[in-house]
């Protein structure tokens, strides 16, 4: 018997494990694909959810969506507009918003009647220095 053993040269290197979770170091663009499959595993609901898909039920979603964008126009205006005013409060719906305006910023609280939780907005005010 005859046996011929050819040898070749053995290589090899290093090891790296690179984490796919952004949470742990990996890419930053994997977050919305694990997120996704996170969420299509995920079999809990909401107990106190009641999400109604009808389309009287959408429509009232959307107009009140329309609505309060417009009453937040209307508040923009009256703190930044034309004719700013110094403070003021409106109140619809369950909700009080009153504004004033300082020197340097303008402050919004926002105050849930039924509740009494209080909400506060500070937004800074940049003045031109010519």
């Amino acid at each position: 018997m005859l046996s011929v053993c050819g040898g070749t040269a053995a290589t090899a290197q290093d090891l790296v494990h690179e984490p796919i979770s952004p949470t742990f170091g990996g890419n930053p663009f994997n977050s919305n694909h694990i997120l996704g499959i996170a969420n299509a595993q995920n079999k809990n609901k909401d107990p106190n959810a009641t999400s109604s898909n009808s389309q009287a039920d959408i429509f009232a979603r959307q107009l009140q969506s329309r609505l309060l964008s417009a009453l937040s126009s209307q508040i923009v205006d009256a703190i930044f507009g034309e004719n700013p005013q110094e403070s003021g409060v409106v109140s619809f719906g369950g909700q009080t918003i009153e504004f004033f305006r300082s020197l340097d910023s303008v402050t919004l609280i926002i105050t849930n009647d039924e509740t009494g939780e209080v909400t506060r907005i500070v937004v800074p005010l940049f003045v031109e220095v010519n």
